[in-house]
């Protein structure tokens, strides 16, 4: 999977598109929920090497938040690995091409719902 195959899906299924905050940085795209302006996603062009990997290869990597019952479930061999330059105890960075697209699409679904606004109880009269 590529930068754009990410964003397509995103665009598809959440109905969110891509989102440019920093200042002369046109490649670092967050994707954010409407409502809340929370961030689900944020794709970025990182070296293997930061990864602990030998090369120098630059690639597009997604950093996903996920529930901390989730950590430890999916690892290098499925592309994915403590988050770069996020908190890694809620954040994972996933090697978009080495990472399975089903992994993707389940990690990125389960970073939206982890990020949703939370619904407000209300009081029931008695």
């Amino acid at each position: 999977m590529n930068k754009q195959d990410f964003l397509s899906y995103c665009l598809e299924v959440f109905g969110t598109s891509p989102d440019y905050p920093f200042d002369e940085d046109f490649e670092t795209a967050v994707l954010r929920h409407a409502d809340n302006r929370k961030w689900y996603a944020i794709v970025m062009r990182v070296p293997r090497r930061k990864f602990g990997l030998r090369s120098d290869e630059v690639i597009d990597v997604v950093n996903l938040k996920l529930p901390t019952e989730m950590f430890g479930s999916f690892d290098a061999s499925d592309g994915v690995y403590p988050a770069y330059h996020m908190n890694k105890h809620h954040w994972i960075s996933v090697l978009l091409p080495d990472a399975p697209e089903d992994i993707v699409h389940f990690l990125t679904n389960v970073s939206f719902e982890a990020t949703r606004a939370k619904k407000k109880r209300t009081k029931t009269a008695q």
